[in-house]
């Protein structure tokens, strides 16, 4: 793809539309609300309230740029890299749509620009959401009601080294107290990348050099297919939904490995996997005495996935290496919770409680290998109860919120059917959360908001199974992590179009991937997960503004760490920026094009290298009244996208270069036939333990 011939397009487009005159929509007449800071009079407006971003959409020029994760591209603090979203200066970002947890990435896929209402991004959390949480995305809907059938269909190709495609078709039916709805999606992904991997170590007295190279190719064939059904009368309203997602997968290696100087061996991976889960989902809400609110979710998962691997050396004398492993997992989650009024301020009060049970079985069918990389099959069972409140209230300028959870939890591990009496614990956890906001006038506020949060690695993490990677090289979980204890210190603060966010955290037994020699009778790397303790210090600087037809947002920042693992230390400070703009011009076209990079750096024990410029970039119109919207859209410009990484530990120096095909061209297809309103007021019952799985 010729990157001259793209940005000569787009300057094209951008040239002939601002000749034409802009019909110039009328700012929203923002009502000055108690604690509430006005960044801008103009759309997009984005307001402080309290320690939550607030923005809302309709009739900004964000309202036609395609899809939700078009919008949150372009929103302060607020990153988008392919469909995953993440907050600057944050982790374990929790995403709500209509008070509903998004489930996966098909969902903000699905949902237009033109549908938002309002954006918040809370970036002090409390007790009412998951200890781990470290900030909440709401997304709030503005379709309209219409009775009879609505009907939605989005199409998106996209090319980069391979084709990939994706069909979503929506249809629903409204009539009287009731909605229905089925939803139905297949994804068609093939994702390639290349690189290599160097392990330099001292080894029985003398350097030695593990080396390998990648070309991988990953073609994914995943479906979603959803049904369910909303009742609302009066202050009563329910809902149910069941949703099916199957995978289907092939992976394919083709590379090379070699010791020290002896010739590279060709290498062949082949994996096969089969997956499927199915996912119900269910709600209650109702208000009594018009300010007692109670609500009810109800969840339940079930998943099971089946992977086949198989490795050769073609030009070798060396047996192949078959591996399978059959992970089934399943998760019961239910949530409670009240709120009403209680001395001037309003008090939540509720109940999270869950069990999850995660079984893998782990065969290893080469009798030389297994001495090393033996089969095992263990059962993790988690049960988890929890009690929190929280309360808030607005004291003139000043504003103050605060909760407390509790939790007990009790984790069962087993290997062969055996009990881990080293692994398995009881814990009691007590995680407050504090707040103070003081506002300074119209257009200036600051928080100061602390927390306390309780994050457990994912279950893919504590598994005792071991993988195969090469003649040298093995790759697994740590069934002994423990938990992660996080306190926080968070300072926010807005004046105008700027904002600034500070946070300082300390994490005790947080967890970190080490390479290190596995005891074998030769020559074994391991890469795993260990427990470490971390302190980091973030601080970004943000500005956001609209200036007629252009809508630039600006952040620049640092991310510091200290962090030794025996000699060794990783606090290397990684500097970033990110340059997003929108223009929204007449005739229903718009184009945005952003720019980021960072520093070369350390975050935990990886140090990543530097990416000093990375180009995306847009033109995208409405037809038919804003129904029809076609999008073309440029990922990675100019190929400068740079995911390498080096790591030192226990003596084991690794230096990983990667080549992913980031750069690529889509086209998006949307056609939205009687828009309409989703009226499912379910949330997460057990937001941790669904990421987790």
């Amino acid at each position: 793809m010729n990157a001259k011939i793209i940005i000569t397009i787009l300057i094209a487009i951008l040239t002939a539309n601002i000749a034409h005159p802009r019909n110039q929509q009328q700012p929203d007449s923002l009502s000055r609300q108690l604690q509430e800071v006005v960044v801008t009079a103009k759309q997009p407006a984005t307001r402080l309230v309290g320690s939550t971003l607030v923005t809302t959409i309709p009739g900004s020029n964000l309202a036609g740029l395609g899809t939700a994760l078009d919008v949150l591209a372009q929103l302060p603090m607020m990153k988008v890299q392919d469909d995953d979203v993440s907050v600057t200066g944050k982790n374990n970002l929790e995403i709500y749509i209509d008070g509903r947890p998004l489930r996966d990435r098909f969902e903000l896929r699905q949902l237009l620009s033109s549908d938002l209402k309002k954006v918040e991004l809370l970036m002090a959390p409390g007790a009412a959401y998951g200890s781990a949480v470290g900030a909440v995305l709401r997304i709030t809907t503005r379709r309209n009601f219409i009775k009879g059938l609505s009907v939605k269909e989005q199409l998106q190709v996209e090319k980069q080294r391979k084709w990939s495609a994706m069909d979503y078709l929506s249809l629903s039916y409204r009539e009287g107290r009731w909605e229905w709805y089925l939803d139905g999606a297949i994804n068609r992904n093939n994702m390639m990348v290349k690189g290599s991997t160097t392990n330099t170590l001292d080894y029985q007295g003398k350097k030695t050099v593990i080396g390998g190279s990648q070309d991988n190719s990953n073609p994914t064939l995943t479906g979603m297919a959803r049904a369910g059904f909303n009742y609302a009368h009066g202050a009563h309203s329910f809902g149910a939904y069941y949703r099916l997602n199957p995978e289907k997968g092939d992976f394919t290696n083709n590379g090379t490995e070699w010791l020290d100087n002896d010739p590279a061996l060709r290498r062949i991976i082949d994996r096969r996997i089969r997956a499927h889960s199915h996912f119900v989902s269910t709600y209650y809400e109702t208000t009594f005495a018009d300010t007692y609110r109670l609500h009810f979710d109800g969840d339940f998962k079930s998943s099971e996935a089946d992977n086949r691997t198989a490795t050769a050396y073609p030009d070798a004398e060396a047996d192949n290496v078959h591996s399978a492993d059959r992970r089934k997992s399943s998760l019961w989650a239910g949530k409670l919770y009240m709120e009403f009024p209680l001395a001037g301020g309003n008090f939540t009060a509720g109940t999270q409680d869950s069990y999850t049970r995660t079984r893998l079985d782990y065969r290893m069918m080469n009798d030389r290998v297994e001495e090393y990389i033996p089969s095992s099959a263990t059962d993790a069972r988690q049960t988890s109860a929890a009690l929190f409140a929280s309360w808030g209230r607005t004291f003139g300028k000043f504003s103050l919120s605060a909760g407390v959870r509790y939790e007990y939890i009790d984790y069962d591990f087993r290997v062969d059917g055996k009990r881990d009496e080293n692994v398995s614990r009881r814990d009691n956890l007590l995680t407050p959360d504090f707040s103070l906001g003081y506002s300074f006038g119209d257009n200036a506020q600051l928080s100061l908001s602390y927390r306390m949060a309780t994050v457990r690695p994912p279950y893919s993490s504590l598994t005792g199974s071991l993988n195969y990677v090469g003649r040298h090289e093995i790759e697994g979980g740590n069934p002994a992590l423990r938990d992660e204890r996080n306190h926080s210190l968070q300072l926010f603060g807005m004046w105008n179009g700027f904002m600034i966010q500070t946070n300082f955290s300390r994490s005790l037994d947080t967890y970190a991937f080490v390479k290190q020699l596995h005891p074998a009778s030769d020559l074994q790397l391991l890469m795993h997960p260990v427990n470490i303790d971390v302190t980091a210090l973030s601080c970004y600087l943000v500005w956001s503004k609209s200036i007629g037809v252009w809508s630039p947002n600006v952040t620049a920042g640092m991310y510091r760490q200290w962090l030794a693992i025996e000699r060794n230390r990783y606090d290397r400070p990684i500097f970033s920026y990110y340059f997003n703009n929108t223009f929204s011009l007449s005739r229903g076209w718009s184009i945005t094009t952003n720019i980021s990079g960072s520093s070369r750096g350390d975050m935990h024990t990886n140090r990543f290298g530097s990416n000093p410029f990375t180009m995306d970039a847009s033109v995208g119109k409405t037809f038919l009244g804003k129904s029809l919207t076609v999008k073309l859209s440029v990922s990675d410009l100019f190929n400068t996208a740079n995911n390498s990484w080096t790591m030192n530990t226990f003596g084991v120096f690794v230096d990983k270069r990667q080549d992913y095909d980031q750069r690529g061209i889509s086209l998006n297809v949307i056609y939205n036939f009687q828009q309409r309103k989703s009226r499912y007021k379910g949330r997460s019952a057990a937001e941790d333990e669904m990421k987790r799985l």
